[in-house]
């Protein structure tokens, strides 16, 4: 025979659970630099059309202070710095910057990355080297950076080099920040692709 609990009982159970899920951490949100897909690469094109331009975009070098799940942020004097539990990278920062430029210069350029493409019978033409030597920001206030990059035309090895750097307002809360972070990626991709166009003339 089944036992009824006491409606004192149950009602207490109810308000414990309620007070437990009040009292549950808030879930992390993510964010990307990325934009949205890339058009893929039309099937008519072959390894051996003499019009794709062929790129290669490494991995992005950053300071290991930076290289965290959280967005790393300053906090308050200039040389603290805050891990934003609640605002992580959807990849590791250094996939995130790749990605991102790796886009950029493909849209821009009409270009193909060839990095970790499996086309190991297509020689890339351009082999594009970045490095975060900054990245910071106070949220809701300025975001800014300082990259370094290089462009090396292959087979003869000629190379331009560049530094982009940047500061802008970054107003709001993480969102903020993360805009004005796509925004310094994308001026970086298109100094990068003047780079790029310079070797082509």
């Amino acid at each position: 025979m089944m036992k009824r609990l006491p409606i004192t009982s149950l009602l207490a159970g109810a308000l414990a659970a309620a007070v437990l899920a009040g009292c549950a951490s808030p879930e992390p949100r993510y964010y990307t630099l990325a934009q949205g897909a890339v058009a893929p690469l039309p099937a008519t094109t072959t390894p051996a059309s003499t019009n794709t331009l062929w790129l290669e975009v490494a991995p992005v070098r950053v300071p290991e202070r930076l290289n965290r799940p959280q967005l790393v942020v300053r906090d308050g004097g200039d040389a603290g710095l805050r891990l934003l539990d609640l605002a992580r990278w959807s990849a590791p920062l250094p996939d995130e910057l790749r990605d991102a430029l790796s886009q950029r210069l493909q849209a821009t350029l009409g270009a193909v990355d060839t990095y970790q493409q499996g086309m190991s019978d297509v020689q890339p033409l351009y082999r594009i080297t970045t490095e975060v030597l900054r990245l910071d920001a106070d949220v809701g206030q300025r975001a800014g950076a300082t990259i370094n990059w290089t462009v090396r035309r292959l087979p003869d090895g000629k190379v331009v080099s560049g530094r982009t750097q940047a500061e802008l307002p970054a107003p709001g809360a993480v969102d903020g920040v993360v805009a004005a972070y796509r925004e310094i990626v994308a001026t970086t991709a298109a100094d990068i692709a003047a780079g790029v166009l310079s070797l082509q003339r």
